[in-house]
């Protein structure tokens, strides 16, 4: 059992973004979440989205309720996998450099992807790359997996011996863990970055932010719930 860690003297909320809509994403952005909490000694606190109690079936409320939760979080990791990129995710990540929040983008798909040409460049959508602020993790975690089982094991057990003594598991834990520190140093990278959004501009494009995604609620009170995060982030020298 992992020990328990209490938060770091200076913690940060982190929005964790990516797909939840099946047991094996739920398990995975659990257990990596929980990983960067033990990596980073209590430094960086996931926000998972699967988590957030629901104000109703709504899907215009559930909408505002993820990006509400976005705007408000210090930094963000976004799961860029697939041949495709998740476009809910795709979306999310544009409004957290809308709002020049530090973000991380992790893969851990191997495939090829998107139209930038060369394996040196991001396997997605050109679109979607060359931001400020944004760090990206990359690993190719089917080889990774295969690699390290085959060292651990050294011979393939019997399906009795495979399942009962949870081999897999426990290596794809290892991988998860090793990710997970590469993950917390990206964060710690980027959130020394300067902010890109110039100082004179950040009340006015925070005031926006409060009406273009098309919140539901009073506009007056939606920009000052915006200024409040603004004010918070910037005495946090986050912004």
């Amino acid at each position: 059992m992992k020990a328990k860690l209490k938060p770091a003297a200076k913690s940060y909320s982190v929005y964790f973004g990516g797909e939840l809509f099946d047991l094996k994403h739920l398990i995975g952005n659990a257990y990596m979440a929980e990983a960067i909490y033990e990596k980073s000694h209590g430094k960086f606190l996931c926000h998972l989205p699967q988590d957030f109690e629901l104000r109703g079936l709504n899907p215009h409320v559930i909408r505002d309720q993820d990006i509400m939760a976005l705007f408000e979080a210090d930094l963000a990791i976004f799961n860029f996998d697939g041949t495709e990129l998740d476009s809910g995710t795709v979306v999310e990540f544009m409004m957290a450099k809308f709002a020049d929040i530090p973000t991380v983008i992790l893969r851990t798909d191997l495939r090829a992807a998107g139209d930038q040409g060369s394996v040196r460049h991001d396997p997605w959508n050109l679109m979607a790359s060359f931001y400020p602020r944004t760090e990206v993790v990359r690993a190719a975690s089917l080889i990774d997996y295969r690699k390290l089982q085959q060292s651990r094991l050294r011979k393939a057990p019997d399906d009795i011996t495979r399942l009962a003594g949870q081999h897999a598991s426990a290596t794809a834990s290892i991988i998860c863990d090793r990710l997970a520190t590469e993950v917390v140093r990206a964060l710690n990278r980027v959130i020394k970055l300067p902010p890109a959004m110039p100082k004179e501009l950040r009340p006015d494009v925070y005031s926006w932010l409060a009406l273009m995604p098309g919140l539901k609620g009073k506009k007056k009170e939606l920009r000052a719930e915006l200024a409040k995060i603004l004010e918070r982030k910037t005495l946090r020298n986050l912004i």
